[in-house]
């Protein structure tokens, strides 16, 4: 409540009725929020000029209570207006940047004791209620402080948690439903993946024997025994099952027979 004191003994002596207590409250948010007063009526004067004090005459009907405000960044202009009903206050205030109407009622005996009208550590009641009633019902925010919490909410409260949560488990499922794209279409376990994703930017697959798509990797023979690299295991025995050569794999000319030859045993 730091600013209210001070507020409240600038105006203790033109206070004589519990609702002159609301009005000075629901100023001191107005000001907090980024507010200045520039005088009492519903016209603006010549002589506005915005403070943070409430004007001189601000209470002098005791029934109505009518002010006007102006944001500090000078893009908004609030009419405030306050009406004695009975034990009530029911105030009202028009943006006249967005011409919105907000409004609020306040039973005077729930927030002011009305026998201690000017000691200030005992005219108040229940005032973090009533600054958040006045806050969120009745004073629209300015256009700096609004931007701040939309920017605050956007935050997925479901990454903050994960993020914030030490003991969380790392999920496996990958950041992207997109598959990662193997620039080596020969990469051990990339077998098949061209196939089943035949637009995903991978050469090889059913579309293109991947041994003959245009990736030549010396090395890389498997009809001459030479698996890919990370096929065998470190240390473990390994028989070629063919002869090692780094030829191309195709068809051996050693394979057909001589011409004119049909010995099906030989």
């Amino acid at each position: 409540m730091a600013g209210l004191e001070v507020l409240f003994s600038c105006v203790s002596s033109a206070i004589a009725r519990p609702q002159d207590v609301v009005v000075c409250f629901v100023h001191w948010e107005a000001v907090k929020n980024g507010y200045k007063c520039l005088g009492t009526g519903d016209e603006p004067r010549d002589d506005d000029k915005k403070s943070e004090l409430l004007p001189a005459g601000w209470n002098t009907s005791g029934e109505l209570y009518t002010l006007r405000y102006r944001s500090n960044d000078d893009k908004s202009t609030l009419l405030f207006k306050a009406i004695t009903v009975d034990s009530t206050l029911i105030f009202n205030v028009m943006d006249s940047a967005t011409e919105q109407i907000s409004d609020l009622t306040v039973n005077v005996s729930d927030y002011i004791d009305a026998q201690h009208l000017h000691d200030f550590e005992r005219v108040f009641k229940n005032t973090e209620d009533l600054a958040n009633k006045v806050k969120s019902k009745l004073l629209p925010q300015v256009k700096g402080e609004s931007s701040k919490k939309a920017k605050k909410s956007e935050r997925d409260p479901l990454v903050d948690t994960q993020r914030d949560d030490p003991l969380r488990i790392p999920t496996r499922t990958p950041s992207s439903s997109r598959q990662p794209n193997w620039s080596d279409p020969l990469a051990p376990f990339a077998a098949g993946g061209a196939g089943l994703d035949p637009f995903g930017g991978r050469a090889g697959g059913m579309i293109v024997d991947p041994l003959r798509a245009g990736f030549p990797r010396p090395g890389f023979d498997p009809s001459h025994g030479v698996l890919p690299p990370g096929a065998v295991p470190p240390g473990a025995r390994f028989d070629p099952f063919g002869p090692v050569g780094r030829r191309r794999p195709g068809p051996d000319p050693d394979h057909m027979p001589p011409p004119g030859y049909d010995d099906m045993f030989m």
